[in-house]
């Protein structure tokens, strides 16, 4: 990381010559700022025009923000007239047309987001931008074609290829351990005393996704158990009096908790490439590993439950009554298996987010566990249902597969016969 902060004082050297040399010539409004950066040519000026519309946006109300995404969106969308052309001139039977279409058809917006990149501190900057993005489209869907270009740029910018693993230990700078206790996003970690039992316990480990333009801000980490068994509650693995399990005799790597760390590259896949080397990393370490699962929440089980009640068939209706009273019915190993297994997500597949996340990197849906968490979280979302999925790296690729491409939800047969018929 080095390497790219002597890169971003370049970069903001550069950037502060620009701004003496743009004078009292630059353009006064945002709009024009947007134009001058995309048909501007010269280097110094381009980045102090690009941290200038940083600067005008961060100072935006919400309202402003909205203003501005949707002009981006109108302003800069896809030249027509340049897009015909090129495609008058390939149906003229020029073959030679077919790239000079695909770049005229490339919406203007997105070679904006480039040049704004460029920027000192200009991808955590649009990162950021596009969070407020993400939230004002909650409320105007009509901006989900720019985003559709964030979201285009980012998974290219964040690739595997620029990711890098790092094992986060007690001996990591604590600003980064700092952001581990803010960003823990599933079971909260109480303190230094807790984040400590997680990262410096033998038998524990905590691994995380960088990227060189974050500096030392994770994209995601996943926290690591080793245990001689699969795993039935997550009180016994954050438990400050458990006993520990020498990790040479620990045959079960559990991944009980992963956090995403940045809101504004939601949707940008990276966390399945972070399962997987995290599974290579663990079984060079320890080659008795022989199970890898996860100790995973059901967030969508409790809405989805009381929002479908009338609909479910009346031993589960009555398995939901119950829960929602207090009593912790055995059918709820039954009623999670039918919200796992027969309902989908209007987009197909699994229904709850976090059942698409792991199958669709290939994992098997191996076990129910009802009272798993006790937790006032684990309440509200599913009564305290937790569930594992089994990472095999002889059927991921298949599990994968089948999900991807058919929607087959892949889970073991101690869940398939949880399946009533009637």
């Amino acid at each position: 990381m080095r390497a790219t902060s002597v890169l971003n004082d370049l970069v903001g050297r550069v950037a502060d010559r620009g701004r003496s040399m743009m004078g009292t010539t630059a353009p006064r409004t945002v709009a024009q700022l947007c134009d001058t950066l995309l048909t501007g040519k010269g280097e110094a000026t381009g980045l102090a025009i690009a941290s200038a519309i940083f600067d005008r946006y961060d100072a935006m109300s919400p309202a402003a923000r909205h203003d501005f995404f949707t002009m981006l969106r109108d302003r800069f969308s896809v030249d027509r007239a340049r897009t015909e052309a090129a495609l008058q001139q390939w149906q003229d039977g020029d073959d030679t047309a077919l790239r000079v279409l695909h770049a005229a058809s490339e919406p203007r917006s997105q070679e904006l987001i480039r040049r704004l990149n460029r920027a000192p501190g200009g991808t955590r900057r649009l990162v950021a931008m596009r969070n407020d993005l993400l939230n004002l489209m909650d409320d105007d869907a009509s901006l989900g074609a720019l985003d559709a270009d964030f979201r285009h740029l980012f998974s290219s910018w964040f690739n595997r290829g620029f990711l890098e693993l790092q094992r986060i230990d007690w001996h990591t700078p604590a600003n980064i351990l700092e952001k581990i206790i803010k960003y823990e996003a599933v079971h909260e970690i109480s303190g230094w005393d807790d984040l400590r039992r997680r990262v410096a316990a033998l038998d524990r480990r905590l691994y995380a996704f960088f990227h060189p333009a974050l500096g030392d801000d994770p994209l995601i980490f996943v926290e690591v158990a080793l245990t001689a068994d699969i795993p039935v509650d997550i009180g016994a693995i954050l438990a400050a009096d458990r006993d520990m399990m020498p990790p040479a005799k620990a045959q079960t790597a559990v991944f009980y908790s992963i956090s995403n760390c940045q809101t504004g590259l939601r949707g940008i896949s990276f966390g399945n490439f972070l399962i997987k080397q995290v599974v290579e990393e663990l079984g060079r370490e320890w080659p008795n590993l022989s199970t890898f699962v996860t100790l995973s929440p059901v967030p969508g089980l409790r809405p989805w439950a009381l929002a479908q009640k009338d609909k479910l068939p009346p031993r589960l209706a009555d398995v939901v009554t119950q829960a929602e009273s207090g009593a912790r019915p055995s059918g709820l190993s039954d009623l999670t298996a039918h919200y796992m297994l027969v309902a989908r997500s209007t987009r197909g597949g699994a229904t709850d987010p976090v059942a698409r996340f792991h199958l669709g990197n290939g994992a098997r849906l191996e076990r129910i566990h009802r009272d798993a968490d006790t937790s006032a979280n684990g309440q509200q979302a599913s009564w305290g249902v937790m569930v594992n999925y089994l990472y095999d790296l002889d059927t991921i690729e298949r599990n994968h597969e089948a999900y991807s491409t058919a929607d087959d939800i892949i889970a073991s047969s101690t869940v398939r016969r949880l399946i009533k018929t009637r």
